[in-house]
C-alpha cells in the first residue's frame, strides 16, 4: 500500500507496471501538449496582451459588468496548466452522502485550465462551451453565494475561491481559460473535475509552495469542492466525485468518519476479460437536480426519524425493527431508499472483497444487483412526474443492456442518475457487437469504452 493512499497506483501485475506507466505517461504528455496549445489560443483571445498600459481607460458605463471586466488590460504573471479527471462510480450508488462506502475511479477524460495572475481585483473565466464569468474581489461580499449563479460554473468557481480563502489562501485576481474532454450532463462528474481544476489553479498560483505542491492535500481540496457544489451551486452531494477526481486511481472511499478515508483497490477489468462501456442516454441529468437532491433528503428524513443525522449512524437492525413506523410516517419510497442504502453498503463490502480475491465475476454479478436496486428501490433512473413517463431514456438504455448481455455482464445507472450515462460491464469479446447494436438501436453514437485508474488532479508551471 502506498503511504500516501490518494496517490495513483497502477493496478497491473508488477511485471507490467513499467510498461503501463510509460504508455500512460506518454499519452498524458501528448494530451497535455495538445490541450496547452488550444488553451493558449483561447487565453490570448479572451484576455489579450500580457502587459497592461500605465493607466486603464475609464470603463464604458454602457457595458455590462462582465464585458467591462474583460475589457480591462491585465499584467499577467507566470502561467500554470491544470488538469482534473472525470470519474466512474464502480460500486456504491447514493450511499456516500449517508456515511457509506463506495468504489470510485478516475478516467482519462479530463477537464483542463490555463491560468495566470492578472494584477487586477477580479477573477475572470473564459470557459469553452460555458461562456464568460467574473468574480469581483473588490466586493466585500464576494465570498458569499449568489442565488443568481446557482447551477452555473461561475458558482463553482466562486465557491472554490471562497473555500480556499477560508483555508488561508490569499485569493487574488487571476485569468483562467478552460476546456474539457468530460461531457457535461453525462454523469461523469464534470462539475467535480471543474472544481478540482479551479482549486489546483488557485493553489498553484497563490498558495505557498507553488505548482510542485499541488495538490498539497487532495482530500481537503475535494472537501472544498463538495462545499462549493452544495452551498454555491445548489446541489448537496457526498464527496465521492471530488475525491475520485482529486486523488485519482481506483479507490475505496469510506465516509463513516468525520474525514473520508481513502485507500487503493486493485481493479483491472481487461485482465479478467471485461471492458467498461459508458452508454450516453443523451438526457442531461443536471436538468433534474431537484430529483437528485430528494434522494439524500429522503434518506436523512428516515435517519432523523430514528434519532440520527444520516443512515450510516443508524444500525441496520434498528432501521428494520422500525420499518413499519418508517413506512407509516414517511411513506414507502423513503423506506425503499433506506433499504437500498443498507443493502448497497453490504454489496460494496462484498465487491471490494471480490476484487481483493481476484474474483471479478462475483464483482460483476453484484454490480448487476446494484443496477436493479437503483432502478427499482432507490428509483434514481427515471423522474417521477407524470410528464416524464413517456420519456425514460436511461431506463430504456438499461433495458437494452439487459437484453444484449443477460447474465454475462452487468449494467447500472451511473452516478446520480435521472439521465446521464449507464455503465455496462461487457465481456471483452462482445464489446464490438454490443456497442454496434446499442448505437444502431438508439440511433446515435452512444457508446464509449473507458479505462479506470487515471491520475488525479495536478497543476504545473508552463
Amino acid at each position: 500500500m502506498n503511504d500516501r493512499p490518494w496517490e495513483w497506483e497502477p493496478a497491473s501485475a508488477p511485471s507490467d507496471v513499467e510498461e503501463r506507466a510509460a504508455r500512460d505517461g506518454a499519452a498524458a504528455d501528448g494530451a497535455a501538449d495538445e490541450m496547452l496549445a488550444r488553451l493558449r489560443a483561447r487565453f490570448d483571445e479572451a484576455f489579450g496582451a500580457s502587459e497592461a498600459p500605465a493607466d486603464d481607460p475609464p470603463a464604458d458605463p454602457a457595458l455590462d459588468p462582465v464585458t467591462a471586466a474583460f475589457a480591462r488590460a491585465a499584467h499577467h504573471g507566470p502561467q500554470v496548466l491544470a488538469s482534473a479527471p472525470g470519474r466512474l462510480e464502480l460500486a456504491g450508488n447514493h450511499v456516500d452522502h449517508q456515511g457509506g462506502q463506495v468504489i470510485s475511479a478516475a478516467i482519462d477524460e479530463r477537464l483542463w485550465g490555463l491560468a495566470a495572475e492578472n494584477g487586477l481585483d477580479v477573477i475572470r473565466l473564459s470557459m469553452e462551451g460555458f461562456g464568460r464569468a467574473v468574480i469581483d474581489l473588490a466586493d466585500p461580499s464576494w465570498a458569499d453565494p449568489r442565488p443568481v449563479e446557482r447551477g452555473t460554473s461561475a458558482a463553482l468557481a466562486r465557491g472554490m475561491a471562497a473555500c480556499l480563502a477560508r483555508q488561508g489562501v490569499d485569493v487574488r485576481g487571476i485569468d483562467l481559460a478552460t476546456a474539457s474532454d468530460v461531457p457535461a450532463g453525462a454523469g461523469l462528474s464534470s462539475s467535480a473535475a471543474f472544481e478540482m481544476m479551479v482549486g489546483a489553479c488557485l493553489e498553484a498560483l497563490l498558495a505557498p509552495g507553488g505548482p510542485a505542491a499541488v495538490p498539497a492535500d487532495p482530500v481537503a481540496l475535494a472537501l472544498a469542492g463538495c462545499e462549493a457544489e452544495g452551498a454555491y451551486f445548489g446541489k448537496v452531494t457526498g464527496a465521492q466525485d471530488q475525491l475520485a477526481s482529486a486523488c485519482g486511481g481506483v479507490l475505496l472511499l469510506d465516509f463513516a468518519g468525520e474525514r473520508p478515508a481513502v485507500s487503493s483497490v486493485p481493479f483491472d477489468a481487461a485482465a479478467h476479460g471485461f471492458a467498461l462501456v459508458l452508454v450516453d442516454s443523451r438526457h442531461d441529468h443536471s436538468l433534474h437536480t431537484d430529483d437528485f437532491c430528494a434522494i439524500p433528503a429522503d434518506m436523512r428524513a428516515v435517519a432523523n426519524l430514528l434519532g440520527a443525522s444520516r443512515l450510516g449512524d443508524v444500525p441496520p437492525e434498528r432501521f428494520f425493527a422500525n420499518l413499519r413506523r418508517v413506512r407509516a410516517e414517511l411513506g414507502d419510497l423513503r423506506a425503499m431508499r433506506a433499504i437500498h442504502y443498507y443493502d448497497e453498503v453490504q454489496r460494496v463490502a462484498d465487491q471490494r472483497w471480490a476484487l481483493l480475491q481476484g474474483d471479478f465475476r462475483s464483482f460483476v454479478a453484484l454490480a448487476r444487483v446494484t443496477g436493479a436496486s437503483s432502478a427499482q428501490f432507490l428509483q434514481s433512473v427515471s423522474c417521477h412526474s407524470e410528464e416524464s413517463r413517456p420519456h425514460q431514456p436511461a431506463m430504456a438504455v438499461l433495458a437494452l443492456c439487459s437484453h444484449l448481455l443477460g447474465e454475462r455482464g452487468a449494467w447500472r445507472i451511473h452516478g446520480g442518475g435521472f439521465g446521464g450515462s449507464v455503465l455496462a460491464i461487457v465481456p471483452a469479446d462482445e464489446v464490438e457487437p454490443f456497442t454496434q447494436a446499442i448505437d444502431e438501436m438508439l440511433g446515435y453514437d452512444a457508446c464509449s469504452v473507458v479505462e479506470a485508474g487515471a491520475p488525479g488532479v495536478w497543476a504545473r508551471a508552463v
